[in-house]
């Protein structure tokens, strides 16, 4: 029986990563593993291997399983790390067939081409998954050569360019036995255990440094609701993280959500990504979602400054902003607040974000210096301010500052971003706050995690 492999690497180590305040389970991988087509049940044994917990070598896995195909998923940091992998994979034996797949696959798949890898999975990655397992199957000699069927890869990645992207999502729900092992770390931030959800695919919205809706190509789709009851149910965990878009989005679906989730009696808790707009017009309906288990809003402020979130076409206001916090913050609902920071901003503007996050009470937030990710927008845009080659993936995370500053060096940028960290983070306030609410035992775990952060941040102010 022929061992293949569902890889999720480490983080380079260039990478200011959240995995250090977070780690949540690969649910693409899992995705792939329940949606093994049902004649080849049994034909395969899938492992997925999770190197952010995992702490073997990828020789001592190759070793260990000798495995017929890897397949690998990853964002845009890992470009280099999954090619490196597959460029292994294949030193240790020129059979393997290796692929990846991914959001970051599905836009700039060229990144990912490379003599090493064999598939580019960026059109309906578990279709094309399913594929490749039927052809695996009927090649006996694949687990040692491809030779006899010549091209046969290369053939299949021009079968897959021309499908069509998904607007509508038709597969068996993830397969979450596969990462048994791992799942009793999986986390974020406070909360843990935590279980991955996704009930709806792209965004509605056009945010113009966005990733989400070039993603699905512009297309919004959403799931069958019963069909999310019935994977809400099947879940272990109680701490729940809807990885939807854009989950508070449409009033009449978030009502269906709350009446299944009242008359099927399900006691979970979530944390769910929102904008503040919706937020702000429906404060009973977010009462109603506080009832049934909401613990924590992800939430893109993205600035104080009305002429960013124009700039940013982001459809909201600082007063819808400020609305919505309150809102949240009248229902005890935890609120992490993301912010980009944009190229003109100055040591004035860095105090006067200070001055309005202190004002409006924030314990979280996670500072972004504005980094205009390829297939977005507004990229090219930006492409004369790169101080960060686009080829060192690894740097550009969203925590990196890759464009030129316009008021301050560099090092200074650094320098102010850490200020205003330990400035909102580290008031003996919110301590004490996040000490009576969640204990000594998961506030240690956070200020260890903070602590590895702050030690990469420091690294940079250093290099300047």
């Amino acid at each position: 029986m022929k061992n293949l492999l569902l890889i999720r690497p480490r983080p380079h180590k260039e990478t200011i990563g959240l995995q250090h305040v977070m780690v949540v389970e690969p649910l693409e991988l899992e995705y792939l593993l329940g949606n093994v087509p049902e004649e080849l049940e049994g034909f395969f044994h899938l492992h997925i291997i999770d190197f952010i917990l995992d702490k073997r070598s990828f020789q001592e896995v190759l070793r260990e399983y000798h495995p017929a195909l890897v397949a690998f998923t990853g964002y845009n940091t890992h470009v280099n790390v999954i090619r490196e992998m597959a460029e292994e994979a294949k030193a240790f034996d020129p059979a393997i067939i290796t692929g990846v797949g991914g959001v970051h696959a599905e836009v700039n798949r060229e990144d990912f081409q490379c003599k090493a890898m064999d598939l580019i999975f960026w059109k309906q990655g578990i279709r094309g998954f399913q594929e490749l397992l039927r052809r695996v199957a009927k090649d006996d000699q694949v687990d040692r050569s491809i030779k006899g069927v010549p091209g046969w890869i290369p053939e299949f990645q021009k079968e897959i360019d021309q499908w069509e992207r998904a607007t509508a999502f038709t597969h068996k729900p993830p397969k979450r036995s596969g990462t048994e092992k791992y799942r009793s770390h999986y986390y974020y931030m406070f909360h843990s255990p935590c279980a991955l959800m996704k009930t709806s695919f792209g965004c509605p919205f056009d945010c113009s440094f966005c990733f989400c809706r070039v993603v699905t190509g512009g297309n919004y789709y959403t799931r069958p609701m019963e069909d999310v009851i019935e994977e809400l149910k099947s879940i272990g965990e109680e701490e729940i993280y809807i990885v939807d878009d854009d989950f508070l989005f449409s009033k009449a679906r978030i009502e269906e959500f709350l009446e299944a989730v009242e008359r099927e009696k399900i006691d979970k808790r979530y944390l769910v990504y929102g904008r503040s707009d919706f937020v702000a017009e429906h404060p009973e309906l977010m009462k109603r979602l506080k009832n049934a288990g909401l613990q924590a809003v992800i939430i893109g402020l993205e600035s104080t400054r009305e002429v960013d979130l124009i700039r940013y076409n982001k459809r909201t206001s600082i007063e819808m902003n400020q609305k919505a916090i309150r809102i949240l913050q009248g229902l005890d609902i935890e609120i992490y607040g993301t912010l980009i920071l944009p190229l003109d901003f100055t040591k004035k503007d860095f105090k006067a974000l200070r001055i309005w996050l202190k004002r409006m009470d924030l314990t979280f937030v996670n500072l972004q210096p504005l980094t205009p990710l390829k297939g977005t927008e507004i990229y090219e845009d930006y492409v004369k301010d790169f101080i960060e080659d686009p080829g060192n993936n690894e740097k550009w995370d969203m925590a990196h500052v890759v464009l030129r500053p316009d008021a301050m060096s560099v090092r200074q940028f650094y320098f102010e971003i850490i200020k205003l960290y330990y400035a909102i983070v580290m008031r003996p306030k919110n301590i004490l706050r996040l000490l009576g609410k969640y204990g000594i035992r998961e506030n240690m775990k956070m200020l260890r995690g903070s602590r590895k952060v702050s030690y990469q941040y420091m690294k940079k102010l250093l290099k300047g």
